[in-house]
């Protein structure tokens, strides 16, 4: 074995440095764009539409079928009328204008190719929607034809525009065989788009007017229909709230998602209710929900529950307070289905027993339970209906900020129980890449594939074993002190926290003489709701020389 732990002060200096900045510097989440977030448009050419001063187009009636779609994005400015004040709806759209949409609904999407130098050779440099092109291209939602060309003004088929979206989101799935019980022309789909098309109508992207069964996949997309289509990838994204069931607008999305439509079905199928899926199966009342009923539920965000108290979700999930989270969840659940229009000013008794206060702010059309407010009403299941609210509603005889630690042993020593949460966050298990930033004695030092994982011992500690693949490569066992989640900012309706950790352990070089060094490592976690979690930080192993490494990864969480 050679020299065990080998360094130099300046090394040292920068190890820390690093170490440091990894560890308690804000980190900037790259994410789409939010449709809250106005996005600046392209210039236009003249025939195309520039933003209006306001939203109230005059041609999309109040009882016109694609209104919500198109007044929601209106709002958010992901979507624009004419200098007339028209929106001109049934108006077809050509593929630059697509582009020209998507890179507003998605304009932070992650580049996955790169369009050569030249580009297109029937998009010139100076084209209104030159950008706009190179951006979908690249982002992967939209492709050119045989020859380098795009046809920047031919009028996109509704199928491409249901393929684009499908291949920019990367969605998966399907079973192209069940075509046929969604579409009565399922069999005029080009062969190219058929698994496309299956995948976008599981994710309910699909959205047919006036037959929802009537697919036709060849028609000119229009600007009502691809706004409808852009508004239900922002839901597959979480971004927005899916358009209420008692809209009439409801009746056109391609109901495509399987499994039940009960409470607990529909709550699980959305992006916005995973932490609200979890613990009611972890409180064992997702079996109760999905009984007859009818239930009206006043369901917390994602969102609502990041912003509780730190660790207060991992402490709800502990088997000691258990009977803490029941009374919760209860206190959301209110017996009988009772939509917004029959809610009134007052109090009203929930299934824990205890009454919720309702407001009724009938000039802003505004509902609010105790202090949250309703973001969403009348989300209908087959056995009662969902409210989502943008709180957690505590009863009375709770008190969050004395709940249970996790037990601790009979010599005050904490009970290790390999793979638990931490005050960080979930366990996890996942695949990486390292980014080699000094040295050149193992695989810690090169741009290598890994694999991560992080195992909770106790409320507080981790061990993270992870493997760099390389030439030289190497096994990191570092034992990390877990730091509770920190806010970090929200994207769109949607809030991110980080968790930060520091750690040292043992580097161990898989050679012929199979060194081994000390390792010091620092990063931090990133929740991407509750099966997945982001990680990076910055390793430094000192064996025979000294390596630092950026690791980065995503895992998916076991426990």
């Amino acid at each position: 074995m050679s020299s065990l732990f080998r360094w130099s002060s300046t090394k040292v200096t920068l190890l820390v440095l690093g170490m440091t900045a990894a560890t308690l510097t804000p980190i900037v989440i790259s994410a789409p764009a939010s449709s809250q977030t106005p996005v600046p448009s392209a210039t236009p050419a003249p025939a195309t539409p520039s933003p209006t001063s306001t939203v109230n187009l005059s041609d999309v009636s109040s009882d016109y079928w694609a209104r919500p779609f198109i007044q929601a994005l209106a709002e958010n400015n992901v979507i624009s009328g004419f200098p007339d004040g028209t929106y001109r709806p049934n108006q077809p759209v050509t593929r630059a204008e697509f582009a020209a949409l998507i890179q507003k609904a998605f304009s932070n999407q992650n580049r996955v190719r790169q369009l050569s130098a030249g580009g297109f050779s029937d998009v010139p440099a100076n084209y209104w929607a030159a950008a706009a092109i190179q951006n979908a291209y690249e982002t992967g939602f939209l492709a050119g034809y045989p020859g380098n060309v795009f046809r920047p003004n031919q009028e996109i088929p509704r199928v491409q525009g249901i393929v684009a979206l499908s291949s920019g989101l990367g969605l998966t799935g399907g079973d192209t065989s069940t075509l046929t019980t969604y579409y009565n022309d399922a069999s005029a789909i080009p062969e190219y788009a058929v698994g496309s098309v299956a995948a976008a109508t599981v994710s309910n992207l699909v959205v047919n007017y006036p037959d929802v069964k009537q697919l036709n996949p060849q028609q000119s997309l229009t600007r009502a229909e691809a706004a409808a289509l852009l508004y239900q990838a922002l839901v597959k994204q979480g971004r927005v709230q899916p358009i209420a069931s008692n809209l009439p607008a409801s009746q056109y999305i391609v109901a495509g998602t399987p499994g039940g439509t009960d409470i607990v079905s529909l709550a699980a199928s959305s992006s916005s209710f995973t932490t609200l899926t979890s613990l009611l199966k972890t409180a064992g009342l997702a079996d109760i929900l999905q009984q007859p009923g009818p239930y009206t539920v006043f369901a917390p965000t994602n969102d609502a529950f990041a912003a509780l108290p730190a660790a207060t979700l991992q402490q709800l999930e502990q088997p000691e307070n258990r009977e803490a989270l029941v009374k919760i969840l209860r206190y959301h659940v209110v017996p009988g289905a009772v939509t917004a229009s029959q809610l009134s000013a007052g109090e009203l008794t929930t299934d824990e027993g205890r009454p919720v206060n309702i407001q009724i702010d009938s000039a802003n059309s505004q509902v609010s339970v105790n202090n949250a407010r309703v973001l969403q009403a009348d989300v209908k299941a087959s056995n009662g209906v969902i409210h989502a609210i943008n709180q957690v509603l505590i009863p009375p005889d709770v008190n969050i900020s004395q709940l249970n630690q996790p037990p601790t042993g009979n010599n005050g020593t904490p009970d290790v129980n390999v793979g638990r949460a931490t005050r960080g966050g979930r366990s996890y298990i996942g695949v990486g890449g390292n980014i080699g930033l000094s040295g050149n004695d193992t695989a810690l030092s090169d741009t290598n594939f890994t694999v991560i994982s992080k195992l909770g011992l106790t409320n507080y500690l981790s061990v993270r074993p992870s493997v760099i693949f390389g030439d030289d490569t190497i096994f990191l066992v570092p034992v990390t002190l877990d730091f509770s989640p920190r806010r970090a900012g929200s994207v769109g309706e949607r809030t991110y926290s980080i968790s930060p950790y520091i750690g040292a352990g043992i580097a161990i070089e898989a050679n012929a003489d199979t060194d081994i060094g000390l390792l010091l490592t620092g990063g931090v976690d990133v929740p991407l709701g509750s099966r997945l979690t982001l990680t990076g930080g910055v390793n430094a192993a000192f064996v025979d020389d000294t390596d630092v490494g950026l690791q980065l990864g995503i895992g998916y969480n076991f426990r």
